[in-house]
Parts: structure tokens; C-alpha cells; sequence
């Protein structure tokens, strides 16, 4: 996989916005692959609606974000209004995240759409009254609340990973997509953060415990916490994302 961004690209470009825009969306459209099916990407045309690609063969979409130097721990997005309204839309585009220095790739992920909740979304403040479009507000994605297996990489720190590994990551949180969404699937990516939280394969009932409190604030009108995360290790449990060890305790499936 070419690492480079073609400079050439962009040559009639003088916005280094621009420049970066579309040599970013050439990298992707000659380099990168559909995650759910591994088919080449289209790219859509300037005026298509909050999409920057297309899979022809399975339909799936993408919107690409770049940033220079480090992805980081929020990527500024659009109107929050428009982002919100997005994420209950079925038509709602995969996440392709890309960084990059000195006009060489250094992180790119994909970040299915089935893990974007309201509360990933942070409302920015309003622009002020004396600005051109005033009272507009702006959102950021907050990256850092996304599950470890929610964030796919293609290449990461500067190292392309295996093909076969990226399709089989997409696959293996597949059964997210028809969780619906709302507190249901609120609650099923708190406890997955969770376990991303303990570093390790394998757990104990008693340790995920540990973030009652947490849980608690994040749910601030559910009385059960604990019973709520049972529920959703047995979810995860029947999805094959996590197994049964014994009374308690609990293994993280690894990726083959």
C-alpha cells in the first residue's frame, strides 16, 4: 500500500484546504478498500449529501475526515444539529479517519457508523452574534468514547495492517448495527469501553463492577446498574464478542 499522498493532484488548487482535500480523497479512491466486502471505493461527486464514497457492490457509504500531525481526541464535524439528526437515519455514512505528515499517511481508520450514539457528539459553543453566520453551532466527534473495536485501522503509526484482519474486525461488531439505538445501544458500548478500560483478555464480573459509579452517571435514571451489566455481557456474550470462562469471569474473543 503507497503511503504517499500524490502532491500532483492538487496542483491547480491554491487553498491549502483544498490541496489537502483532494489529495486525501485520491489517496483513498486509488488506495483503499470497502470494509464490508473489500470491493474498490467510488467517490461521490462534490454535491452528494454527507457521503465522500460509495461501495457500488454492497451499498455501503463513507465521509472522510482528515487531520494533519494526530487524529487526537475530538475531530470537528459539521452543524450539530444536522449530525444529530444523521445518526437516525439508516443512510447514515461509515467514518473514514485519516492523519497524516508530511504529506505521507500515518493513521487511517474506519470507524463503522453503527458505533456513533448522540452522547459521541459534543455541541460546540455558538458562534457569536457578530459572525458571518452567526448562532450557528458547530459539533465534535469525540473519538477518545469510541470502543477500541470500533476504531478498524488500515494503517496504523505509520504500519499498513493485514487486509484479511480489517474485513474480519468490521464483521466480528456487525451485530451492533441491529441493536437500534438510543439507551439499548447506550448501554452495550458503555460496557464495551469498560472492558477496553481493564487492558486485559481476561475479566471478572467483580471488576467491571468497578465502574458502577460511572455507569451510574451516565444513567443517571436507571436504579439497576449492575443487572444492566450483566444483561449486556450476556449480549455480548450470545454475539460472540466476549465468551464464558466460569461463574464470574470472563474472556475478550480475539480477532483470528
Amino acid at each position: 500500500m503507497q503511503l504517499n499522498l500524490d502532491v500532483s493532484t492538487a496542483v491547480s488548487y491554491k487553498s491549502k484546504s483544498q490541496k489537502i482535500r483532494v489529495m486525501t480523497e485520491s489517496w483513498v479512491k486509488e488506495t483503499i478498500f470497502c470494509v464490508n466486502c473489500g470491493n474498490g471505493l467510488e467517490q461521490c461527486k462534490n454535491n452528494a449529501p454527507v457521503k465522500d464514497f460509495h461501495c457500488q457492490k454492497c451499498g455501503e457509504n463513507y465521509e472522510l475526515k482528515s487531520k494533519k500531525n494526530t487524529l487526537g481526541k475530538k475531530i470537528v464535524d459539521g452543524a450539530y444539529s444536522t449530525m444529530i439528526e444523521r445518526l437516525q437515519n439508516s443512510d447514515n455514512p461509515n467514518f473514514f479517519f485519516l492523519n497524516y505528515r508530511d504529506f505521507r499517511v500515518n493513521n487511517f481508520m474506519v470507524v463503522p457508523k453503527h458505533f456513533f450514539i448522540p452522547a459521541h457528539i459534543e455541541k460546540r459553543q455558538a458562534l457569536s452574534a457578530s459572525a458571518r453566520r452567526a448562532g450557528w453551532t458547530g459539533c465534535n466527534i469525540l473519538l477518545h468514547d469510541i470502543p477500541t473495536s470500533g476504531k478498524i485501522f488500515y494503517v496504523k503509526d505509520g504500519v499498513v495492517e493485514d487486509r484479511r484482519k480489517v474485513l474480519e474486525k468490521w464483521h466480528k461488531t456487525m451485530f451492533l448495527r441491529n441493536t437500534g439505538g438510543g439507551e439499548l445501544k447506550g448501554w452495550i458500548l458503555d460496557v464495551m469501553n469498560c472492558i477496553d478500560k481493564l487492558g486485559k483478555d481476561t475479566f471478572s464480573l467483580d471488576e467491571i463492577y468497578h465502574f458502577e459509579d460511572i455507569l451510574q452517571s451516565k444513567h443517571p435514571n436507571n436504579s439497576c446498574i449492575r443487572e444492566k451489566i450483566r444483561q449486556q455481557l450476556q449480549f455480548l456474550r450470545d454475539k460472540g464478542y466476549v465468551d464464558f470462562v466460569s461463574r464470574g469471569n470472563y474472556r475478550l474473543m480475539q480477532d483470528n
